[in-house]
């Protein structure tokens, strides 16, 4: 190789090496670059279009899904009335197992909720001291809960 050539390559080199530090340093992206040929000469200025990493699909639901944020706390007087009648409800009918919902039991929701509207409408407050309010609540979730499981 002749020597001038060498030269040349050894000082774009020191150059990129320099250029690539101060980029580090200064918190620039890095995408624009001189590209340089073998012989020395400037051939192009080249822009690299950024790898942009997407999130995958799984995690952008999650970050859509603000249930603390967009749910809990909007409504924890609510919720927490639902929780309230949830186990009271477990406990009538499952006495001696663990709070869980028995989805082949009662799966007429839409026509319970709509009851519990109307009886609202009457007396707020259900015989087991439950507003009916709540149990339209309960009634609402599992039915959505259904749909969207295919559980119907």
């Amino acid at each position: 190789m002749n020597r001038l050539v060498e030269d040349e390559l050894n000082r774009m080199e020191a150059e990129n090496e320099k250029r690539m530090n101060v980029i580090a340093q200064n918190g620039n992206d890095g995408l624009h670059y001189v590209k340089y040929e073998l012989d020395g000469e400037i051939t192009e200025i080249e822009v690299n279009e950024p790898i942009v990493v997407e999130p995958t699909d799984k995690a952008k639901l999650r970050k859509d899904t603000p249930v603390f944020s967009g749910v809990l706390k909007y409504f924890p007087n609510a919720l927490k009335a639902v929780a309230r009648a949830s186990k009271a409800g477990n406990d009538q009918h499952h006495p001696e197992k663990p709070l869980h919902w028995d989805m082949s039991k009662s799966k007429d929701e839409y026509d319970a909720m709509i009851r519990h509207l109307l009886d609202h409408e009457d007396n707020p407050v259900d015989d087991d001291n439950i507003l009916h309010l709540t149990k339209v609540c309960w009634r609402a979730l599992a039915g959505l809960e259904r749909y969207l499981t295919n559980n119907h």
